[in-house]
């Protein structure tokens, strides 16, 4: 069996190779202490949408307090609000067949409409990742798309059952984003895994790219640069 490929990995896989090549030479894994402040405000959800102006301001949101506590109050009206704001299980750490992640929650899945709510035990949750970031104006930025589907492939795995879907939780602006397990979806969590799995020598830098300027890298991206056909002699 293959060795299972952080989750994490294939996110920055899907962002910039050569960010992954760097991340993974300097050994460098771990978030920023700042990441830990904004995803407590995951599980805070009920207790900040009555906060006040002072109270949100002290807080690591991205927005106003007037503009958090609306989008809270729109998350609110979510069918997997309750879910959301008491998950079945905190920073739970899956290992599917090609990857391993951690699911910073499982969250109960809706009821599937029949108005008895007695299957919830047979199926699996549902993965939820929880970002420091800010969400793209529509969907989820596709580093993060490829985590999601990574963690409910492995779920999946794990569960022997089959998982649909994945939630982002963008908790600096209160905002949660759903990704379905999509054909499209699912290539590109298969081109990261790729990229991943195979990522030996130093990628070529992305040229132009806005990604570079918020990238932690970009100071000794300088380096000379390998194709795979100049290491094999060719």
């Amino acid at each position: 069996m293959s060795t299972l490929v952080a989750a994490s990995d294939l996110a920055r896989a899907a962002y910039c190779p050569r960010q992954l090549y760097y991340a993974r030479r300097d050994d460098d894994r771990a978030p920023p202490a700042a990441v830990a402040g904004v995803r407590a405000l995951a599980f805070e959800y009920p207790d900040l949408l009555d906060a006040s102006d002072d109270a949100l301001a002290a807080r690591p949101i991205s927005v106003s307090p007037a503009t958090y506590r609306q989008n809270l109050a729109r998350l609110r009206e979510r069918d997997d609000w309750d879910a959301l704001t008491d998950p079945v299980a905190r920073d739970e750490l899956l290992a599917g067949k090609d990857c391993r992640g951690v699911a910073h929650k499982l969250v109960r899945p809706p009821d599937d409409g029949d108005g008895d709510g007695d299957d919830d035990g047979e199926r699996p949750p549902i993965p939820s990742l929880v970002s420091p970031g800010e969400p793209p104006e529509r969907g989820v930025w596709e580093p993060q798309r490829v985590r999601a589907v990574a963690l409910a492939k492995a779920l999946a795995w794990e569960r022997e059952a089959s998982v649909s879907r994945a939630l982002v939780e963008y908790p600096a602006v209160g905002v949660v984003r759903t990704v379905r397990l999509t054909t499209g979806n699912k290539a590109a969590y298969r081109r990261a895994l790729r990229v991943a799995r195979n990522l030996d020598f130093v990628p070529s830098r992305l040229r132009d790219s806005a990604k570079c300027e918020s990238c932690a890298y970009r100071e000794r991206c300088g380096v000379k640069t390998w194709s795979l056909s100049s290491l094999l002699g060719r």
